[in-house]
């Protein structure tokens, strides 16, 4: 993180603790970060995400593909929008959209990636215990 993002903030050490200065995220960073994942908790977007991390489609592929009413994904798109996760480009009376850029992906990747992760594991684990 960039030194003008965070906060640190001196703190009584504990015995068995190793900082006395803790880094902390800006709020107005972490609220714009939990807005984002706040519009990234919807499973129709995660969905929407997952088709435009592989290519650019317009309103009308995305509601096939997902089964559901040009209004609807329209609705998702405008959110998503909203939040620079989604851009769109006009070519004559086509609309398509595409992930604002690679960090969205890449977002969506990891995310993907860490619960694949704890499947796997929680496939291993015994029943009844946690992971």
């Amino acid at each position: 993180m960039l030194d003008r993002e965070v906060d640190s903030r001196e703190v009584e050490v504990e015995p068995g603790c190793h900082r006395a200065v803790v880094e902390v995220l800006e709020e107005r960073l972490a609220e714009r970060l939990a807005e984002t994942f706040k519009v990234l908790s919807d499973p129709t977007r995660i969905r929407i995400i997952s088709a435009l991390a592989t290519n650019t489609y317009c309103v009308h592929d995305l509601a096939q593909a997902l089964d559901l009413t040009h209004s609807a994904i329209s609705h998702q798109l405008a959110l998503l929008r909203e939040m620079d996760l989604v851009s769109y480009t006009k070519d004559g009376r086509h609309v398509y959209y595409a992930l604002d850029d690679d960090h969205i992906r890449d977002l969506f990747q990891q995310g993907l990636a860490h619960i694949r992760h704890h499947a796997r594991s929680d496939d291993a684990a015994p029943v009844g215990a946690s992971a």
